[in-house]
Parts: C-alpha cells; structure tokens; sequence
C-alpha cells in the first residue's frame, strides 16, 4: 500500500509542480503593451501629447525611426506648444475613449506666448500682420534648446525610455527642415503576476518530498516483511585453517569488505539526496515576488512634510538640472568668448548691463594688452536655483554658482532671463556674493518665487526705487534721507567707492595748478530692476547703478591730459582736452529688501564695478 501512496504523492507533485511552472512559462501574458503609430511625415515636427504618453500606467519608452537624423525631447506641454505655436506640426492626441491618433496642426493667429495686453488686443481686433506671420511656417533647428528638460538625438532611430506626468509631451523632429520621423512605436510595461506559482511549485516539492519517503518506507518494509528461504544443500565439512601458512587465501574476511557495504549505504544516501537538491532547485525558481500572492496588509503612510505652493501660482520657469545646463551652457559660451574677445558671441549668452560691461572689457583688451580680463563665469556647483513661477514670457531664474576650480573666489549670484519660447536663456545681471553674505531663505527650485512688481508697496522700498536710493546713499552718505534704510556696515561696495573718490580727489590736490576739478555722481542706471519674492515676504532685487565721475578744467586755458588713464584714452580716442573728460563706472547690485513693517534693513547681497563707458565733454 506504501507504494500505492509513493505513486499518488509522484503524480500529485507533478502535476503541482508543472502547474506552477506552467504559470511562469507557457501560460504567463505579455509584458508590455505597444501601439505603432505612422503619420504621414508631412510636417518636421512631431508632438507626442501627455494624454497620450499615460494612457497606460508606468514608465513609457518611446522609439522613433525614420530617415536620417532623428531628434526627440521632452518638456511641459505648454512649453513645447508655445514653441511650436508660430509653425505646422503633427499632433498625436488620445480621445475621450482611448483612441490614440495624430493631425496636422498649423500655426495660430495668436500672440506670441509673453501674453501681452496689447498683443491680446491685437488679436482679438484681427491684426492682420499677425495672421500673416502665423501663416507662414518656420524651420528651426530645435537642438540645444533651454525649453527642453532632456534631449535625444540619434540616427534613423532612437528608444528613449521615460517615465514623464500628463503635463509633459515629447517632441520628435529631424533638423528642423527634414520630415520628422513617420514610425513611432510606444510602449508600456504590463504587471505580470502569477500569484499562486510560488505556491504550487513549493507545495509540489513538499509533496514530492513526502512520496520519496513513502517510497523509501515501501522498500524498507518489503525487505524486513520476506518470508523464510528455501533450505539450501548440505554444507561440506569444515576443516582446521592453518595459519601459518602465508601467501594462502585463508577465507578471512578483510578490512575491504566493510567498505563495499559502506559504498553501497553512500549509493543509497546520493540516490537520496538528488530529489532533495531537485526539489530546492524548484522552490528557489518560484521565490520572486510577483509568483506569491500579495498577503501584506496595507502599510500606513508615514506623515511627511508638505511644501505648499501658493493657490494660483504658476510652474517654475525650469527645473535644477535645467537651470544647472544653463548655466554651464552660458560659462562656456563667455569663456569662448572672453578668450577671442568675441562681443557677438558674448552676445548670445548675455544682456543688459552684463553684456554691457563686457562690450567695453572686449575693447579695453584689445587695445591695452594689459587690462585684465572680467571674472570667468564658473559653470559648478550650482548652489541656489530660485526660477521664477511663471508661464510666460519673458520669465527668469536667479541662480548662485561656487567655483570648483577655485574655492578662494567668491560665488557669483546671476539673473537670467529668456525673452521668449525660442530665446536662450542671458545672463542679465552678474555679480561676486559679498563675504560672510547671508541669504535670506528662498522657495525650493520646485516650487519657485514669483516676481515682485516694480512698484510694489508690499516692501520696505519699491524695486523701481531701489537704485535711486543706493545713488543717494553713495552721494550724500550719512545725510542721504536712505541712510538709514540700509545696512552700511558691512558693505564693501559703499566703502570702496568713497575710499577711490578721497584718492582721486587728493591726487588732482597734489598737483598744486588748481587749474581742474573733479565731481562725482551716482544715479540710477539704465537698466530695468527684476525681483523675486523670498520666503519671508521680502524680496531679492537686482539693479543697476552708474557711477559717473566728471573732471574739467577750471579756465579756458587749461587742458586735462590723461597720463595714468589708458582706459579713458582708449574709450574717448584722445590723450588731452580742453573741456574734460565723462566717466561712467556700472555696478550690478544684488539686494535683500525686506517687507513693509519689517524692523530689518536693506542689505547688499553682491556686486560688480565695471568701467562702463568714457567721453569728451563737448
């Protein structure tokens, strides 16, 4: 009966056994779901909606083939449509149902994407220079853009895996000119589980563990349960075994015989352990966690700490790692061109007062090989990222940025700005951070600041009239009607400035002709402030501020030469005149302003002094 039961328990496990596998093999669904798409490859670029890339959960991996170049990226959806809102492109969109499918779109009638009053108004009156500059078609190379988080680029095809929200879309095009790729191939992984092949295959190999010992048992009793032999023929009769005799085999049993039955037991005990290792063999091949069913009761979540952004604001202008590119994109463009001394390539990356004093270095070094060069911008570590939360253009991001090459140099603070979807990012505004400067605490690059209008009444002072007061404070010192609105003690900007008047006033003294004089004046500088709110109801400000120092001579005899000054002579193209000599010095300031109420002062943040310009006094 023993073996009756082995069998069943080998048929039971088998059958258990092959379930299980059956489950992870032949009978297992597929693991991922792909839909091909082909358009008609009439238009250079292709928009691949959010809606589209989420239709399934998980992670999506797009591939794109077509002819040639094949470039593809990835950004917020209104980012990419504003890009492509002045040209045709082939839309790819799912329906309420889940049907996926692609159109042609062509370019609106509508303003561009800064959202402008007046440009909203032209709109809606019909303009009809805008319909025909909507009309047409641009070709443009989208490599390189600052909209992009990421961008791909391969040839005749390109796989990206992704795992992007509904609020961002890809981007597939060639050039800009070629058709974009026609062949689109999406996919998502499928969650495969076989929740009771663990447990039919470790079920099983119990089983078959139990049949193997029956088994055993069944031959163990067979042997002891034999009836009694048949009686054999007589025995011959024994004789005396002499000893002595050597070299004769005397029928003794020797120490070998032992180890024949011990060969025969070690038999018996690997015949035995072979289905132990099988079995094991088949539990490990059942273990990972997708072949046992989900027993785990639900955790409870652990409270966590929530940023909360403000009802109604709008997405941050870029991410980190957007801002970190940037920004290493934008060192490398003023490094190239600090090197050649290039004001148009410096040009692509800077503007405002930034690309101002840069323009007058570049001539300055031509001229006087001499005249040091301004501070490299470094490209790392990017310390700060505060862009600012706004959807349209033209939108900004204040950034901080150490000097991995040299750490005894002070970080430089940066306002960039983009003037639109199809601008670079340029550095507006560039200064060093002041030594032992505190920052005020700011949103998290996720989250963004808003912009503080210029006239807001919400600070202690508005940022429209920020630089005319520091100009006050540098004029009139303790007797400015400001003074007392910012904190002077530890600013080295205030301090350098009045320390370099003293010394040029004493050195036109020490020449004892009394035939010149020497005035100085700040005012505030052409340039526009932009400010970005911080967490404590203040602001950070960015402003520009000139320095303008004029000497002349005292009667119409006298001329002023300019003997220690190559920098004016190179600017004016003189060497003396009889009416004098105009100077402006620019400063970018970086300041914390405090809200309204507040009891803390104007602090200076950072700066850069630059000579500016130089003229003759008509």
């Amino acid at each position: 009966m023993r073996f009756v039961w082995a069998v069943v328990a080998f048929l039971i496990a088998a059958v258990m056994i092959g379930a299980g596998i059956a489950q992870r093999t032949v009978f297992e669904g597929p693991s991922t779901e792909t839909q091909t798409i082909q358009t008609d490859g009439a238009t250079a670029y292709t928009l691949i909606d959010g809606a589209v890339l989420t239709r399934l959960p998980g992670a999506q991996t797009v591939t794109a083939e077509g002819d040639g170049a094949v470039f593809a990226a990835y950004g917020r959806t209104a980012d990419l449509r504003a890009w492509l809102a002045d040209t045709a492109f082939t839309e790819i969109t799912v329906d309420g149902e889940g049907a996926v499918s692609n159109a042609t779109s062509t370019p609106t009638p509508s303003p561009s994407p800064s959202g402008s009053a007046d440009a909203a108004e032209d709109a809606a009156a019909g303009d009809d220079s805008a319909g025909s500059d909507a009309a047409a078609t641009v070709a443009r190379d989208p490599a390189g853009s600052d909209l992009w988080l990421e961008e791909f680029q391969g040839d005749g095809s390109l796989t990206m895996p992704l795992q992007l929200p509904d609020t961002m879309s890809v981007l597939l095009a060639s050039d800009g000119s070629a058709p974009a790729p026609s062949t689109i191939v999406l996919s998502w992984p499928l969650p495969v589980t076989t929740p009771w092949a663990g447990p039919l295959i470790v079920s099983g190999s119990i089983v078959l563990l139990v049949g193997i010992f029956l088994y055993v048992l069944a031959i163990r009793h067979s042997r002891r349960s034999r009836g009694p032999r048949r009686k054999g023929l007589p025995m011959p009769v024994t004789e005396p075994i002499d000893l002595a005799v050597e070299g004769v085999d005397k029928g003794v049993i020797t120490a070998g015989a032992p180890a024949s039955r011990r060969s025969v037991s070690s038999r018996r005990r690997a015949f035995l352990v072979v289905p132990a290792v099988a079995a094991t063999t088949l539990l490990f091949a059942g273990c990972s966690a997708d072949a046992w069913p989900d027993l785990a009761s639900s955790a409870t979540p652990t409270p966590t700490e929530t940023v909360i952004v403000p009802e109604g604001q709008q997405a941050p202008a870029v991410t980190e790692n957007q801002a970190e590119r940037i920004v290493s994109e934008v060192a490398a463009t003023i490094a190239s061109a600090d090197a050649a001394g290039d004001a148009g390539l410096a040009a692509t990356r800077l503007g405002g007062a930034a690309l101002a004093e840069r323009q007058t270095n570049y001539t300055l070094r031509a001229a006087i090989p001499e005249h040091p060069a301004l501070p490299a911008i470094p490209a790392s570590p990017v310390e700060i990222v505060l862009p600012q939360a706004f959807d349209g253009w033209p939108r900004s991001v204040l950034t901080v940025v150490e000097n991995d090459a040299d750490t005894t140099v002070a970080p430089t603070i940066m306002l960039l700005t983009q003037e639109d979807p199809w601008s670079d990012y340029k550095a507006m505004y560039v200064a060093s951070l002041e030594a032992s400067t505190e920052l005020p605490d700011v949103a998290a690059s996720y989250v963004g600041a808003y912009q503080v209008p210029p006239d807001s009444g919400f600070l202690s002072l508005a940022p429209d009239d920020l630089a005319a007061a520091y100009a006050d404070v540098i004029n009139n010192g303790e007797n400015s009607q400001y003074w007392s609105k910012f904190d002077t003690q530890g600013d080295l900007l205030l301090a350098g400035i009045q320390a370099n008047k003293d010394q040029r006033t004493a050195d036109l003294a020490q020449t004892g002709t009394n035939t010149a004089e020497i005035a100085f004046e700040s005012v505030a500088g052409s340039q526009e402030p932009f400010a970005l709110a911080t967490l404590e109801g203040g602001a950070i400000v960015a402003v520009n501020v000139n320095d303008n120092d004029t000497v002349k001579p005292t009667n119409a005899d006298a001329v002023i030469k300019l003997l220690d000054n190559p920098a004016v002579k190179t600017l004016t193209g003189v060497e003396e005149s009889s009416t004098g000599f105009f100077t402006t010095y620019s400063d970018q300031l970086f300041f914390y302003v405090p809200a309204q109420g507040s009891s803390e002062q104007i602090r200076l943040l950072g700066y850069r002094s630059s000579i500016l310009e130089a003229k003759v006094i008509p």
